[in-house]
């Protein structure tokens, strides 16, 4: 069964399941496709399905030109076909799962999308089938949520199906680093799972990583994004300490990363967005419970990263007051970008979210600008029923404060200082405006 298999992998007559087709998953359903492999995508949002099987795309770097040359190819047999028919699961050589892992109110992991995926994988795993999570989660999913539920119809891991744990490594908008030329790390259940996860990536990725198991492979994801959230949290914390000093961290920081070794340089901000290293380090903190072990450099970085928003809204209220006479209760507020990061369209986990609804609590009116998300789309925590306001010099001057949260390229923020009455900077956007009376740093 693994050679039959890894033959048709290698020969690229395999059919390539991509369970989730967002920011992970639509990326490999196009390079899969590209190579010469049939894609069947799977997701559960019927609009989505809609429209990639009419060749339009929903993100923002991905083309229509793209999903519709992997849609309509010249090779009817290698077209890539989007459904919401989770029956049809047992169609494909291989399936790779890239659902959400989100945490729960009380910040503990929430797999239900992981737990329901293996339960309909499940119900129609055949032999001969290759699964692989790529969605971000704690050492040990792999093998102690999947893996009892698709042995349950008798099948034997690493004889009749395949298991590995493979982490997405996506960064949506990056020019440079795209699926092809990401490494990608693989660990198996087996020796034998390892190998078909080897042969399946290599096939579209220029190296792949083969770790010993994966746990190996699960741990490898949440250090890489541990590391991210605890050097974010210290300039965060430095930030702070900064504007107390009168010392611009900036510039501190651009001094510092002259240094050729020994030093890479993070950038602080209104708090942590995107899809991974805002939640992935608390399933590490979940985890090491079990073995009575406190995270507490990852606790700590938390902590911190998880403050900047309050620290923000604080700074706008101070700013109001002393510089404009003004409270925040009443005040008109335009929250300037609300994507996770610059140049995408992104949403997941954004700090603007929360910053919006800080103010908004404090008894602020907010509305926002954001020339990548027209209208704001309801997330499974908030829910502003918002659309993106023009941003002119009028706009600009109606509003009592402009707050810089996401420094996308495309805005002119020397008109935003100038017809603003007060500027709130979380992201160094305005650039040598350290003494102007209108700009604080936050």
């Amino acid at each position: 069964m693994k050679n039959e298999l890894k033959t048709k992998i290698v020969s690229r007559r395999a059919c390539i399941g991509i369970i989730g087709l967002g920011y992970v998953g639509l990326p490999l359903v196009l390079r899969f496709s590209r190579q010469g492999f049939k894609v069947l995508g799977f997701d559960t949002d019927p609009e989505k399905v809609q429209a990639l099987n009419a060749g339009r795309s929903y993100i923002k770097h991905i083309s229509p030109e793209e999903i519709a040359a992997a849609r309509f190819s010249d090779h009817p047999e290698k077209r890539f076909e989007a459904t919401v028919e989770l029956g049809r699961l047992g169609e494909p050589d291989a399936l790779l799962v890239c659902v959400p892992t989100p945490l729960n109110r009380h910040r503990e992991p929430d797999l239900r999308y992981v737990e329901q995926t293996t339960r309909d994988i499940a119900t129609t795993l055949r032999s001969g089938q290759l699964i692989s999570l790529e969605s971000t989660t704690y050492p040990g999913t792999t093998e102690e949520v999947m893996l009892p539920v698709l042995r349950r119809n008798g099948l034997e891991v690493g004889q009749d199906f395949f298991l590995v744990y493979s982490p997405e490594r996506e960064d949506p908008g990056n020019p440079v680093y795209q699926v092809h030329n990401i490494p990608k790390v693989v660990g198996g259940v087996t020796e034998g799972c390892l190998r078909l996860g080897e042969a399946l990536y290599g096939q579209i990725i220029d190296r792949v990583e083969a770790v010993s198991s994966t746990r190996a492979a699960e741990m490898t994801k949440l250090l890489e994004n541990i590391y991210r959230a605890v050097n974010i949290a210290l300039v965060n914390e430095l930030k702070m300490l900064c504007l107390r000093m009168d010392i611009d961290i900036h510039e501190v920081i651009n001094a510092a990363k002259t240094k050729p070794f020994g030093f890479q340089a993070f950038y602080p901000g209104p708090g942590l967005g995107g899809h991974c290293i805002p939640i992935d380090p608390f399933y590490l903190t979940w985890k090491a419970r079990e073995y009575d072990f406190s995270t507490r450099f990852i606790e700590l970085a938390g902590e911190i990263n998880t403050y900047m928003p309050y620290f923000v809204v604080e700074r706008a209220v101070q700013g109001l007051n002393e510089k404009c006479g003004k409270s925040i209760k009443g005040a008109k507020v335009l929250v300037i970008g609300v994507a996770y990061k610059k140049d995408v369209d992104d949403m997941r986990e954004s700090p603007s979210l929360k910053l919006m609804e800080l103010l908004l609590q404090r008894g602020a009116g907010v509305d926002y600008h954001d020339p990548y998300i027209p209208v704001m789309p309801r997330t499974r925590r908030y829910q502003f029923n918002l659309r993106s306001v023009p941003l002119t010099p009028e706009s600009l001057a109606s509003y009592d404060l402009a707050l810089i949260a996401t420094d996308h390229s495309c805005l002119d923020y020397g008109s935003i200082l100038t017809h603003a009455p007060l500027v709130i900077d979380t992201r160094n956007a305005i650039a040598g405006g350290n003494n102007h009376p209108k700009l604080i740093r936050a």
